[in-house]
Formats: structure tokens, C-alpha cells, sequence
């Protein structure tokens, strides 16, 4: 087992997201956060991700979709966090010392996504980019080719169909 994610690790990684995020829309582009679920590194854009924290306590809330864990007190902003894993239809596991929830702004509202650890900030250029596989989920943006890996991207503003996203504004 890997070790606990550091504080450390944390602060540097936002201190980069900050960095990126703060310069012009072209920095933006080709610059993915990877993480990893299960034996897979997905990767988001980095213009959808406000900040990586440890995992909190999670307020469970009734009669939400199961892949909703609950939502979470983030310096007085209460947002809602779903399982990675579950939204995925892979098997849950307990939560340890490298899972972390990714915050994204999808479609408005700020969301917590809970992942199995966070890996760096990626640069994958359009031509390492191919589309993904034939009637793949519909928040698959592409496969990025780095090296021998293959990173699944994911199209940030479609994690969430539109009638979930209103359901937690």
C-alpha cells in the first residue's frame, strides 16, 4: 500500500493548479489533473479543477443517487460528493490515506470528486488525444497517449447530466 497523501503533497499540487489557472486561457489548454481509480489514471482538465483537499467527514443525505456519497463543509461552502468509483460502475472501496476529493466546477456549482489517489498535473498535446472508443460513456473525452500509458480524459461539464447538476444547486 502506498503512503498516506502529505499535506505537503497537496499544497504543491494546488499551489500548480493555482499557477495555471491564474495565468491566460492558453496556458489552460492540453494540461490535465491525473488521477487514479481502480487499476486506471483519468485525467480532467485543468480549468474545471478549483483545488484538491484530504478526505473529510462526509454528511450522508437521504434518497440521493447511490454514486452521491453525501456533501462535505469546505470553509463554510457546502458541496456535494460523489464516489468516482460508483459514477463508474467499479467496485467500492474504503476510502485510506491517498484517497482525495478532486473540487470541479461543473456546469456552475462545485463539486467533490472522490478518487483513489491524485498523480501531477499532465501536458497532453490534441495530437496525443484520440477519440474514445465507440458508445463509451458520454463523459469520456478522449484517450491520451503519454509513453506506453493511456490516460481516459474526462469532458468535466458532462460528470453530471444537467437535472443532477440542478439537483444540488
Amino acid at each position: 500500500m502506498e503512503n498516506k497523501v502529505t499535506a505537503n503533497e497537496l499544497n504543491k499540487l494546488n499551489e500548480q493548479i493555482e499557477t495555471i489557472t491564474t495565468e491566460n486561457e492558453d496556458t489552460l489548454k492540453n494540461m490535465y489533473l491525473t488521477f487514479r481509480l481502480g487499476n486506471e489514471d483519468y485525467g480532467i482538465e485543468i480549468r474545471y479543477v478549483t483545488e484538491i483537499v484530504g478526505m473529510q467527514k462526509i454528511t450522508e443525505v437521504p434518497d440521493m443517487p447511490q454514486f452521491v456519497k453525501g456533501v462535505v463543509n469546505l470553509r463554510g461552502q457546502v458541496i456535494p460528493v460523489l464516489d468516482m468509483r460508483i459514477r463508474f460502475h467499479m467496485e467500492a472501496r474504503p476510502y485510506d490515506e491517498r484517497t482525495c476529493i478532486v473540487v470541479v466546477n461543473i456546469i456552475g456549482a462545485q463539486v467533490g470528486l472522490v478518487v483513489d489517489t491524485v498523480n501531477e498535473v499532465r501536458n497532453i498535446d490534441d495530437e496525443l488525444i484520440s477519440p474514445p472508443p465507440r458508445d463509451s460513456a458520454q463523459y469520456i473525452q478522449g484517450m491520451g497517449k503519454v509513453g506506453e500509458e493511456v490516460i481516459i480524459l474526462l469532458e468535466g461539464q458532462r460528470l453530471l447530466f444537467e437535472h443532477e447538476v440542478a439537483a444540488f444547486s
